[in-house]
C-alpha cells in the first residue's frame, strides 16, 4: 500500500511539475517584441548621435543644470520608501571632497604601522570598551547572547 501511495505521489509531482515548467507562449506573444528594421535602427542611431553632439556642445553649467534636473526628476518619481532607502546616494563626492579623507586614512595607517604590538592591543581594547559603552541595553543583551552561544560547548 505504501509503495502504491509513493508511486501515485511521484506521478502527480512529475505531472504537475511539467505543467508548471511548460513554456508560456502567451507571455511572449503579449510582449510584442519584434526585431528592429534597418530603417528604425538607423533612425535610433542618428538620434543618439545628435544627442551626443548636443551634449558635447553644452557648457559645463548647462550640463550641470541638465544633470541636476534629471536627478530631481528621478527623486520625484521615487516612492517614500525608495527615498528613505536611497539616502542621498545620487550625489557622488568629488576628488576635492575625498582628498582630505584619503589623507586622514593614510596618516592613520602610517601611525598604526609604527605602533608596537602592545600599543595596538591597547588601542583595540579601548575601541572595544568604547563600542561596549555605546551599546544600548538591547544590543548588549544580543551581544552577550551571541558570545555565550559561541563560547559555551
Amino acid at each position: 500500500m505504501d509503495k502504491l501511495l509513493v508511486g501515485v505521489v511521484a506521478g502527480c509531482v512529475a505531472l504537475f511539475s511539467t505543467w508548471a515548467l511548460a513554456d508560456d507562449t502567451s507571455l511572449i506573444n503579449d510582449m510584442n517584441m519584434k526585431p528592429l528594421t534597418p530603417a528604425q535602427s538607423a533612425q535610433l542611431k542618428s538620434e543618439r548621435d545628435a544627442a551626443k553632439a548636443k551634449w558635447a556642445a553644452m557648457t559645463p553649467a548647462e550640463k550641470a543644470a541638465v544633470t541636476q534636473a534629471s536627478r530631481s526628476k528621478k527623486l520625484g518619481e521615487l516612492t517614500a520608501l525608495e527615498r528613505i532607502a536611497q539616502n542621498d546616494d545620487m550625489t557622488a563626492m568629488t576628488k576635492s571632497e575625498t582628498a582630505p579623507l584619503k589623507a586622514e586614512r593614510e596618516a592613520a595607517q602610517a601611525k598604526w604601522a609604527k605602533m608596537t604590538p602592545e600599543e595596538k592591543a591597547a588601542v583595540r581594547k579601548a575601541a572595544q570598551q568604547k563600542r561596549a559603552a555605546d551599546m544600548n541595553a538591547m544590543e548588549r543583551a544580543a551581544q552577550n547572547d551571541d558570545m555565550g552561544r559561541y563560547l559555551s560547548y
